[in-house]
């Protein structure tokens, strides 16, 4: 098996491969999805690929963001520029830039943000020129060993690092309430701030960092390729320390002083995140890194008792007492003096700082200075954008009961009902009522999900396994321009679209679209059990509601409701083919009236849905992204 380290940096990239890298992933100035790691210029990496080569190391460049229309030109350009330097392989999201260079022989590996968790995406992956796929991290080892095996591309899986809380590639909870979407690489992490949700309080979407060292052999087992590990904003020890843990247990030898310096320079909790089934993989306590805990202790007259905690002269350690921060200090003497006061009690005691840190870090090879002279290729012109024929835009509604479509069929052109029991008496009442029903599969399927008629699907992998005569693209599969790929009947728009920016792809894309004009908005979808039905609050007040699927999925939603209805005769003009208005979970009365104003183009009941909704939002299609 591969070990896979991070390389944000040219330090970084030094570090990972004396520790016993493979292979390193890293990424240039633009396209990555850690914008703020420092990263490489152009002919930093034509250097660091041929540093890394003359060791044997292979090199994984990351394009792995969302791209504009605008934008296209210059990301086809770079990829053809990380070609001629000889990188080994781009990783990537976006199915449109993977749709525009599909003639561009280099090495494809889907990254996990495509949300590959299934044998079908597999095989998708392996039909459209990808070679290896890294798989979403929300999946559990059973899961994995039915989806790994004979699978016909390379599977790779991140072992180590920082686990995202929401469904990979599904986050827009950055995006919505920060302005800085994951998915272009400037990820806000609110997933680390503190919540209250049903008398619960703290850092509750905090997850532990996963640590899979000890599952190396049922890795191996299962035929997995490469081990990722996370960390490409973290400092090149990190490289190091991660590179040598694994690559080490790989061989069978001991690295157990490496282990313990691994755990003290980042650590807010370590586990094996889903691994090991639907588990809580949630630290609340603390979001940021601690250092090792070391155990609770009793301070007596400024003095801690080292024997009790193994600490060693010279040690720097962190005194905490709940989530104070009480101070730190280097241990200087065997009485372990504290050189401030302190009231006596009992504290938590974090060790924060090993010397051999330092004698670790003195022993890195030295950094060379990172040159090419290879320019990128000039970027083709893009075709010109031409205007859609207005259209007179479909309504289609999401609903999730009998009652609310009884409310709102009359103005529905087309209905999106959920797996659910009342699933069969919503088929018939479409049926009668001359409507297109279309069934919403799960946001997450790792076997293929049969169902009859129209559906619509949340990833490429459902997209590719339905049979269905009419499929349907949902907004989670992040269509952000015009060169993704027309697999669908219908597409919906990601929700991180600016009106320009829809406008610009409508211009080149002939398939059929859809914009969502109404609804709170999923900001995030997690596999953790202990979120609940309820709502969730945040520092500032803003209340997202929260519920439970049928198959123990927590959704996280908006807290206002996202509302264009003022912009529809744009979108109609602009070429639109449908509005979706999301109405599941919603009263009857509320679903009724914007049903009817959107249908009717009834501006004047605005006012009247704000006042029942309580908060609105025109979401990113006045403002977008940068």
């Amino acid at each position: 098996m591969e070990i896979l380290a991070p390389a944000g940096s040219p330090e970084a990239l030094v570090a990972a491969i004396d520790g016993g890298a493979d292979a390193v992933y890293l990424g240039g100035k633009q396209f990555g999805a850690r914008k703020n790691s420092v990263n490489f210029e152009d002919n930093e990496l034509e250097g660091a690929i041929r540093y890394a080569h003359e060791r044997n190391v292979k090199v994984y460049v990351t394009v792995n963001t969302l791209v504009k229309d605008s934008e296209m030109p210059e990301a086809v350009s770079y990829i053809r520029f990380l070609k001629n330097i000889n990188a080994d392989a781009v990783i990537i999201q976006d199915l449109g830039l993977l749709n525009a260079i599909k003639n561009i022989n280099i090495e494809k590996h889907a990254s996990t943000q495509m949300g590959i968790h299934s044998k079908e995406g597999l095989q998708w992956c392996y039909e459209n020129g990808i070679s290896r796929a890294i798989l979403a991290r929300e999946l559990t080892l059973e899961e994995m060993k039915g989806i790994v095996k004979d699978s016909p591309i390379d599977v790779e899986i991140f072992v180590q690092g920082a686990l995202c809380y929401c469904m990979s590639g599904g986050c827009l909870f950055s995006s919505m309430a920060g302005g800085r979407s994951g998915n272009r690489g400037e990820c806000a992490q609110p997933c680390r701030k503190r919540y209250i949700t049903r008398g619960r309080k703290g850092y509750l979407m905090n997850t532990r960092d996963l640590y899979c060292v000890d599952l190396l052999d049922e890795f191996r087992r299962m035929g997995i390729v490469s081990l990722k590990i996370e960390g490409r904003m973290r400092a090149p020890v990190h490289s190091y320390l991660t590179a040598k843990v694994y690559s080490s247990a790989l061989k069978g030898e001991d690295a157990e002083e490496e282990r313990k310096l691994l755990e003290t320079i980042f650590n807010r909790g370590y586990g094996h995140g889903y691994m090991d089934g639907v588990q809580n993989v949630v630290q609340p306590v603390y979001p940021d890194n601690r250092g090792l805990f070391l155990g609770e202790a009793e301070i007596n007259k400024n003095r801690l008792d080292l024997k009790d905690l193994k600490l060693n002269i010279k040690d720097g350690i962190s005194i905490y007492q709940g989530e104070e921060k009480i101070g730190g200090f280097k241990v200087g003497d065997e009485n372990a003096t504290i050189p401030f006061k302190i009231p006596e009690g009992t504290y938590e005691i974090f060790r924060t700082y090993d010397p051999r840190i330092d004698v670790v870090k003195n022993s890195f090879s030295e950094v060379p200075r990172f040159n090419g002279k290879t320019k990128r290729p000039p970027a083709a012109k893009l075709q010109d954008s031409v205007p859609r024929k207005k259209t007179n835009a479909d309504i289609s509604i999401y609903v999730s009961s009998v009652k609310v479509l009884d409310a709102v069929k009359r103005h529905a052109d087309r209905i999106y009902f959920e797996i659910n029991d009342e699933l069969q008496e919503a088929k018939d009442i479409c049926e009668n009522s001359g409507k297109e029903l279309v069934t919403i599969l799960p946001r997450f399927s790792a076997s293929p999900i049969e169902t009859e008629g129209a559906v619509m699907a949340h990833t490429i992998g459902q997209l590719y396994s339905c049979k269905n005569e009419r499929k349907y693209g949902s907004w989670h599969m992040n269509m952000f321009n015009s060169f993704f790929p027309n697999d669908a009947y219908q597409m919906t728009l990601s929700a991180e679209m600016s009106k320009h920016e829809i406008q610009d792809l409508l211009g080149r894309y002939s398939g059929r679209v859809e914009q969502m004009v109404f609804g709170r908005t999923e900001m995030m979808i997690t596999r953790d059990p202990d979120m609940k039905n309820g709502t969730l609050t945040d520092e500032k007040e803003y209340q997202f509601p929260v519920f439970r699927d049928s198959r123990g999925w927590a959704h996280i939603l908006n807290s206002a409701d996202l509302m264009l209805l003022d912009h529809i005769t744009d979108m109609e003009k602009m070429g639109i083919d449908s509005l979706g208005l999301d109405l599941r979970r919603r009263p009857a009365e509320l679903a009724k009236v914007v049903a009817d104003a959107f249908k009717n183009k009834n501006w004047k009941q605005k006012d009247k849905i704000k006042e029942i909704c309580g908060s609105i939002t025109y979401g990113h299609y006045t403002k977008g992204l940068s």
